[in-house]
């Protein structure tokens, strides 16, 4: 990429987040940029984090994220994760007594680790884990969802809904009793509770309301897991056993080395050490099913290593002798491998997973990370007639007076360690929504997603419609508290909603080739890039609406800030996210600029009537740009307009900054 689209774009949230706080440590990535490893990269790490910014913290790996011995320690790598160390240790002596590492070097490393432990010991944090499930908590992140929330449209002005003109609702989709609470990979950890949409608005709904649920389709990416609650261990206990064996199978009367209780169907060994084990070694996951439906279910197993499922000791799926590369487990796993099979209800069945190893697996892939341990999944679900589904769906939203259809994507959509291939929903979903608009053409439509997806097909036709993104626990309360106006909406979108994939600023250079992603977008990511080809989007950044209505008046713009006032027009109390941007004069400017770049923003509340002066301050990087050329921050002189509004797309005031004299920096 261009080092004015790595200044600009992708070091400066770092850049950020290290001038305005002081956090402790800071973690290089897995990739290279142009040519070389970060966590190797002496220009980065050195020049660039520790003289330029004046970085004084730690400087550690990702998960198995180091490559080299010498290399990284000069860098400036201070720590190798995870331990047992791999680079170091006995390589470290090497590099050491052939003076590709001096004893300075190493003194400064370990001083630098020595320091952050000598922090770290002195936070008042139990050394005892334990749970915080506390009302204050539950409070807070109901809060927290709700205000994340972003009303994208109400033409109707059918929200807020009001309970007492309603008598039946149909709530219809995959996603209404799915608590897609967060995404996958290092985000995704187990709640102590979640609260899905179809629980949130049932709480708010009063007695006697007629109800109607309907999936209306399966818009999984991959199997759900099984949870502790579906399944008892063959003791009885909730969840799955998990027995380590140094041994195969097919070895009689081999030793349980190790045993565990997992509460899902899913395990990541990437941190997994027993010193009785070698690098190669063997597990049961066992677990007793009940089966909830005389159905067919349909099972899934992924793994990295080898697996296969085994119910009633009968093979079900084989995903041990042929595998077929997917993108489980950052990269290093199989496909998820199926199989359908007939259960009947109330019938016991034993569920097992023969599984191998990390170095078991068929598979070779250059070019992703590696851990041993391996990893795996088992997912298992109720097969539906997507037909059938459909229809039922259609007719619950005939018969209510309103119908709340949730879609949208889930942590297995949404992870570290792949990226989305295209922006669909299933099919299946995309027949439900135009289906269901068809009979519904008011519904209201709720989306979870953490990215834009393709709208195309019933964008137009959507009257009313939220985004929720991935809420945390209380997400359901907080779509129930949007929809019946306890709360009024104030989220913004941070992003751009694009019509198609083939509009974004990315398609053309999208993806790997022979281990290369080329960023040729630039600096035009996002809106940038919209508005400088002249792109229509579906949702511009910045876009969201609210219950009340607000004007904005009399901007005034100094060198130090500028100041507007903000007044509630409406008829109920709310939050406005005024937004500042700055246009550089495109005709004077000795290099390309956007149409225009987000500089600032402030969150204002204000009651019905009230009026409030709202101040956003420049700093000096409000017009700068990197020159690449000299390899420094420049602010040319010139006059810069200034343009506040409620959007990217909605500027409602305009002022000038008139820079006197050009200036150079480099820095924070």
């Amino acid at each position: 990429m261009s080092e004015r689209a790595l200044r600009e774009v992708h070091l400066l949230p770092f850049q950020i987040a290290i001038a305005d706080s002081a956090p402790g440590a800071v973690m290089t990535c897995y990739n290279k940029i142009n040519g070389q490893h970060i966590s190797e990269s002496k220009e980065i790490l050195d020049g660039l984090l520790r003289k330029e910014w004046g970085w004084k913290g730690l400087i550690m790996s990702d998960w198995f994220g180091t490559y080299s011995t010498a290399e990284a320690l000069n860098a400036g790598l201070d720590l190798e994760m995870p331990g047992p160390t791999r680079l170091r240790g006995p390589l470290l002596e090497l590099a050491i007594s052939s003076r590709k590492v001096s004893r300075s070097t190493l003194d400064e490393r370990a001083r630098t680790v020595l320091e952050f432990v000598q922090r770290a010991s002195k936070a008042e944090v139990s050394t005892v884990e334990s749970t915080r499930d506390f009302p204050e908590d539950r409070k807070l992140n109901r809060k927290l969802a709700a205000d994340s929330i972003v009303l994208l449209k109400n033409e109707s002005g059918l929200l807020p809904l009001n309970q007492k003109t309603l008598k039946s609702v149909a709530l219809i989709g995959p996603n209404m009793k799915t608590a897609a609470f967060c995404g996958g990979g290092s985000a995704s950890l187990q709640p102590y509770y979640s609260i899905s949409p179809y629980q949130g608005i049932m709480k708010q709904l009063p007695p006697g309301f007629e109800i109607t649920y309907e999936t209306g389709a399966s818009s999984y990416a991959f199997i759900p897991e099984l949870e502790a609650s579906d399944v008892l261990t063959p003791e009885g206990q909730p969840g799955l056993r998990m027995r380590f064996y140094r041994d195969p199978p097919s070895v009689k009367e081999r030793r349980v080395v190790e045993e565990i209780i997992i509460q899902e169907s899913s395990w990541q060994l990437m941190g997994f050490s027993n010193p009785q084990l070698d690098r190669l070694f063997y597990a049961d996951i066992e677990a007793e099913l009940i089966a909830p439906a005389t159905s067919p279910f349909e099972f899934g197993i992924a793994v990295y290593g080898s697996g296969s499922l085994f119910i009633d000791d009968q093979l079900i799926i084989d995903n041990t002798t042929v595998q077929r590369g997917g993108n489980f487990f950052f990269g290093k796993g199989t496909l998820e491998e199926k199989a359908t099979v007939n259960l009947v209800k109330g019938q016991l069945y034993k569920i097992k997973v023969q599984f191998a190893s990390g170095p078991s697996s068929k598979l070779v892939k250059p070019g992703v990370v590696n851990f041993g341990g391996g990893a795996g999944r088992l997912g298992m679900i109720q097969a539906i007639d997507p037909e059938l589904a459909i229809a039922r769906a259609v007719e619950a939203a005939k018969r209510a007076d309103i119908t709340i259809l949730g879609v949208g994507l889930t942590r297995d959509h949404e992870s570290e360690g792949f990226d989305r291939s295209h922006m669909d929903l299933p099919p299946a979903v995309t027949s439900l929504v135009t289906a269901v608009l068809d009979v519904a053409p008011d519904a209201i439509f709720i989306t979870q997603s953490g990215t834009p997806f393709n709208m195309l097909p019933w964008a137009n036709n959507l009257k009313t419609h939220l985004h929720a993104w991935f809420g945390g626990n209380e997400l359901g309360n907080g779509i129930a508290d949007v929809l019946f106006g306890v709360v009024n909406p104030s989220g913004r979108l941070p992003l751009s909603f694009p019509r198609r994939i083939e509009d974004t600023p990315t398609y053309l250079n999208f993806g790997s080739e022979r281990g290369q992603v080329t960023y040729g977008e630039g600096i035009y990511v996002g809106y940038k890039y919209y508005e400088k080809v002249l792109r229509d989007v579906l949702y511009p950044f910045g876009h969201g609406l609210s219950y009340t209505s607000f004007a904005y008046s009399n901007l005034t713009v100094d060198t130090a800030s500028a100041t507007l006032n903000i007044r509630n027009s409406g008829d109920v109390a709310g939050a406005e996210v005024v937004q500042l941007y700055i246009a550089a004069d495109t005709t004077t400017s000795s290099i390309a600029r956007p149409i225009k770049e987000l500089k600032g923003f402030s969150k204002v509340t204000l009651q019905p009537g009230e009026t409030r002066s709202v101040s956003i301050p420049f700093d000096r990087f409000t017009t700068a740009f990197w020159d690449q050329e000299a390899h420094f921050w420049t602010c040319e002189k010139g006059r810069y307009r200034v343009l506040v509004g409620p959007s990217s797309q909605n500027i409602l005031l305009e002022g000038v900054l008139e820079i006197k004299k050009t200036t150079t920096w480099s820095g924070l």
